[in-house]
This record gives structure tokens, C-alpha cells and sequence, in this order.
């Protein structure tokens, strides 16, 4: 067979049923190949969007998603991507067309130096250098990125060798998934180590971050704490991980973490942070954890060293949350262990009541926090959401309340406007069942409004929820505190209607909401609509986000701005 059928041969002993890809040159014959195959092709408007649409793939389901890309400008268009996928510790794998061999090192045309570019944001980057290489680096590549800390996989084809012929052997994909099998387990000592410190805490806290962002994970930690029933606070990948309709999930922690979740961390004395890895807008307010015992479960070698450093655990365990998990839970149930904290308990369920959210309610103008509040109230098990990044995103974290894992999509880390679209795309393609929905602001919306031509053309049934507030509401806000007021980058002096060129990409549906009054009804409209749907929200272009935790400061300093107050 030629390279390039070694390739999607290689794709679909491995299970996959889509790539999503743009067309090239250097990949073309990886492209023709695919067309005759039984895999799908979604092609999406840039590379970026590409890679950011197999991200959504793998962040919203237990498979990996697949990017199909070019040579040259193609790979540093992938390359925002791949490391906003590093950063957030997804599986992924690229596949990106090279020039001819003989001509890499040279000024060819379209031609640049793979590894260097992703080197830093790769789990991995492999050069095919030789054509018997190519079916164990596809299928290696795919265990790879799903394996330990789960990454990227960037792999570099010269396209003479996809022209080039070999024997595909096939049949050998279990010797590949062994490869990444880890059966570690805690010992009986190590378990009898955590639940003494655990006994002798009064106010214990869940820490709970993305590593157990998945079916095993969630369930992992509800089956521990059935049990414990400790109260939590989660970070911004780890929504749905516990149901976050419970009393005492008291929801997201950090710069624009929940009231109660803030007040919560300064009170707790054991600290128990799982599958986390110390955000710095979490860690830097974490003045307490002088005074807190610390228990940190990681699969990441380097954040384990430097957390042993920096924070000094008493407890730490190097290895899948989720395994650790149950080996906790079953140690406990096989010595009837339990815990008394029923007054802490009581405490944390009374500062979420007692601590709502609330936005301005008499304003001219629709708010931001506003529309999410009225979403929380049309949740339903079928959603699953994709935010670009920005104060809507945050205000989605705060407000949508959610019940089950890998529904809520977003850049954490890396925080890269333009994800939230292409990640609905690869979303709508891995659960063909769902309700997808993209919340974006306009900020957000229009670094890869190209994706409206994807989804438009498509017919994918994604429901956009664009909050226009004409402006790019975080850093206008920050302007407002630091910068004196000064708006030098974020004003618009005018705008577009968003929802009159969703119509002229073939969406059915897609309103403009400027009158509070129709907001409802509108919502509603969005919700039930078929086939590609966009909403635009006109909202106030002064709305602020809160509660915030300035830069520098402790969660004692949290500032609830003027509409959040205590419930009586």
C-alpha cells in the first residue's frame, strides 16, 4: 500500500469515524485517500479550527480527536491548537503534511521545521523519517496522547513518504494500548496514611480539577464521596464532575470563582486536591494552606515535584485519579471507615444558600449574567456547552449548574479567544444525540467567525448564544480599575449584525434580542430550534464581572461588587 493508506488504514483499525482537516498539497494524498474510506472528513474554515474541533471531539467524549493539516502556514495556524490542548492536558493528534524529504533543511516552498515549532506544546512531535515507520507511529501516537497526562501528538509526514509503497501489517493494536497500561494502585500503608489525616480533620474540602474530567473519574469521586460526603469546590475543567445542583457543591474556585466556594477554602483545615494542577489564579490566593493539611492525587510527574515544593503535602500519590480514588473507597469500606462532620457540613450548605450569585436587575440593559441565569433554568441532560473565553465564559462557569462530566468546554490554561465554535463542531460530530451549544461573546465569536461557514454549510444542529456586549468585556473592565477608564483597544464604535450573517450562511434560525422582554421566549426559540441556530443578545456593554479576586490578592480580599449580598 502507499504511506497514505497506511494512514486511514491505521485510522480505522484504531475506531476512528471522523478527522476533521483542511486540504493541502503536502496532505493531499492523506486527504484523496480519506475520501474512499468509511471516515468522515468535516473540513473547517482554518487550521486552527481544525485542531480546536478534533479538541472538542476528544474533550467531549473518551476518544481522540484527529487533525488532518498542510504543510508551511498550516502548521503555525495548528499551532494556537495544539497548545491550548497541552495546556488543558487534552488527547489529541495531528497529522501534518510535509514537504518531500530531500528538500527539508531547505528554503522549499511551505516548508518550516515542525519540531521546532511544536516542540514546547507537544506531549510529543515525530518526524516519519522512513515508510516502514508509518503504521506504528500512527497507532502509538493515538495510545500516546490518551495515556498518564494526556496531550498532543504532532506527527510530521513528508509527503514523499505518503506516496511511497509497504506492506500494512495490521491486527497488532492491543500490543500498542499495552503499551500505556499502568495498574498502580495505592498500598494498604498509603491508604491507612490518608485516612488518618482525614480522621483527624473537622472541616476537610474537595479540590477538584480535570483529571477527573471523564465517565471513570466522575464516578470515581461520587462513589468516594456517597460515602464521606465532603463538601467541594471544582476549577474550571472539572464542571459536572460532582453534580453541581448538590448543597454542598459550593461550585467554582478562584479569581472569579463562586462566593461561597471562596469564603469555603478559607475556613477548610484539609485540603484535598485531586487531578488539579495549581492554577496560578487558584494557588496565589491560597494563603491558608499554611495552616491547611494538603492531599494531592496527580498523574503529572513535574506538577507533582513542584507542588511537593511549593505547598508541602502531607499525603501526595503520582497516578491516575480515578484508580486512586476507588483503592481510597474500597480500603474504606473493607474497615468500615466514616467521618463526623456533620456541622462543617451543614456550614458549607448554608454559605452556598446564603451566598447567591446576582447581577444588576434594574438596568436599562440586558446582562450577560442575566441570560446565563435564565439558561440554568432550561438545563437539560441532552446539553453540552462550548464557551469561547472572556466574561460570558466565566459567567457560564458561575451560573450554569451542571450534572454530569465533559459537558462544559472551554480554554483554561491557555485562555485562547476563538475555541468556543470550532470545539461546538467537533463536539456535535462525537455525540451525534446532544444539544450543543456555543456560548460566545462577540470578542470571542469573531476570531474564528469562519465557523459559522462551517456549521451553516454543514446544517450541524449547534445552537450559537452570541452575548454582544460591543466590547471585550474583561479587559474593559480591568481598564476601568487599572487603566483609569481608558478604553484604548476595546471600544466599537459600530457593529454588525451577527444574526443577519448567520442567515446568509444558511443557519434557519437566527434572531437579534435587544428588549429584555423577549429574552425568554427567544431562549426558548433557540433551544428547540433544528439545525444550525444563532441567538445574539445585545447586552450591556458595562456590565462587570464578579465576584473577582484581584491580582495579588487573598480570597479574604474578594470583592462581591455591588449586587451579590448575603441572603438572610
Amino acid at each position: 500500500m502507499k504511506g497514505a493508506t497506511i494512514i486511514v488504514k491505521s485510522l480505522e483499525e484504531l475506531g476512528v469515524k471522523h478527522v476533521f482537516g483542511y486540504t493541502g498539497a503536502a496532505i493531499l494524498p492523506v486527504m484523496d485517500e480519506l475520501g474512499e474510506s468509511s471516515i468522515k472528513i468535516v473540513v473547517n474554515s482554518n487550521e486552527q479550527s481544525v485542531a480546536f474541533s478534533a479538541a472538542g471531539y476528544s474533550r467531549s467524549s473518551d476518544k481522540v480527536g484527529i487533525a488532518i493539516v498542510t504543510s508551511g502556514p498550516a502548521i503555525t495556524n495548528t499551532l494556537t491548537a495544539v497548545a491550548d490542548s497541552f495546556a488543558d492536558s487534552v488527547p489529541l493528534v495531528v497529522i501534518a503534511g510535509q514537504v518531500p524529504e530531500h528538500k527539508i533543511g531547505t528554503d522549499s516552498f511551505q516548508h518550516i521545521d515542525v519540531a521546532a515549532v511544536f516542540g514546547p506544546t507537544a506531549k510529543s512531535v515525530v518526524s516519519v523519517n522512513h515508510i516502514d515507520n508509518i503504521e506504528a507511529i500512527i497507532k502509538d501516537a493515538y495510545y500516546l496522547a490518551r495515556s498518564g497526562k494526556p496531550g498532543p501528538v504532532v506527527i510530521d509526514m513528508p509527503i514523499n513518504l505518503q506516496q511511497n509503497t509497504n506492506r500494512y501489517e495490521g491486527g497488532n493494536i492491543d500490543r500498542f494500548a499495552r503499551k500505556y497500561d499502568c495498574e498502580c494502585h495505592l498500598s494498604e500503608n498509603q491508604c491507612e496514611h490518608f485516612f488518618r489525616l482525614l480522621q483527624q480533620a473537622k472541616r476537610p474540602l474537595l479540590y477538584l480539577g480535570g483529571g477527573l474530567n471523564s465517565a471513570g473519574g466522575s464516578t470515581a469521586i461520587r462513589r468516594f464521596n456517597a460515602r464521606f460526603h465532603i463538601p467541594s469546590v471544582n476549577t474550571l475543567m472539572a464542571k459536572g464532575v460532582l453534580d453541581e445542583t448538590d448543597p454542598a457543591a459550593l461550585g467554582l474556585l478562584g479569581m472569579f470563582g463562586t462566593p461561597s466556594a471562596n469564603k469555603v477554602i478559607q475556613e477548610n483545615d484539609f485540603f484535598f486536591a485531586i487531578g488539579v494542577r495549581w492554577d496560578d489564579r487558584v494557588a496565589e490566593k491560597v494563603g491558608f494552606a499554611i495552616h491547611a493539611k494538603i492531599a494531592y492525587i496527580d498523574v503529572n510527574p513535574e506538577k507533582m515535584f513542584q507542588i511537593r515544593g511549593e505547598r508541602r503535602p502531607d499525603f501526595t500519590y503520582l497516578g491516575d485519579a480515578a484508580t486512586a480514588l476507588n483503592d481510597l473507597t474500597d480500603y474504606a469500606q473493607r474497615l468500615n471507615i466514616g467521618i463526623e462532620i456533620g456541622d462543617w457540613l451543614r456550614h458549607a450548605v448554608e454559605l452556598k444558600r446564603s451566598w447567591p450569585l446576582d447581577y444588576r436587575r434594574d438596568g436599562n440593559f440586558i446582562q450577560q449574567a442575566e441570560v446565563l441565569a435564565l439558561l440554568n433554568q432550561r438545563l437539560a441532560d441532552d446539553m453540552i456547552f462550548t464557551t469561547g473565553v472572556g466574561n460570558h465564559q466565566l459567567l457560564a462557569a458561575q451560573y450554569l449548574k451542571l450534572k454530569h462530566p465533559k459537558r462544559f468546554l472551554t480554554s483554561g490554561s491557555f485562555g485562547t479567544m476563538g475555541f468556543g465554535m470550532p470545539a461546538a463542531v467537533g463536539a456535535c460530530h462525537a455525540n451525534p444525540d446532544a444539544r450543543v451549544i456555543a456560548i460566545d461573546g462577540d470578542g470571542s465569536f469573531r476570531m474564528n467567525m469562519g465557523e459559522m461557514h462551517t456549521i451553516g454549510t454543514l446544517g450541524l444542529p449547534i445552537k450559537v448564544l452570541l452575548l454582544n456586549n460591543h466590547g471585550d468585556g474583561m479587559v474593559r473592565n480591568l481598564e476601568d480599575v487599572a487603566y483609569g477608564g481608558r478604553h484604548s483597544a476595546t471600544e466599537r464604535p459600530c457593529d454588525v449584525n451577527f444574526a443577519a450573517m448567520a442567515k446568509h450562511c444558511h443557519f434557519r434560525f437566527a434572531e437579534r434580542v435587544v428588549d429584555r422582554a423577549a429574552l425568554g421566549e427567544q431562549l426558548d426559540a433557540l433551544l428547540a430550534s433544528d439545525g444550525p441556530a444563532l441567538l445574539e443578545v445585545i447586552t450591556d456593554t458595562n456590565e462587570v464581572l464578579y465576584p473577582v479576586v484581584r491580582p495579588g490578592a487573598a480570597y479574604a480580599d474578594m470583592e462581591l461588587g455591588p449586587y451579590i449580598q448575603k441572603r438572610s
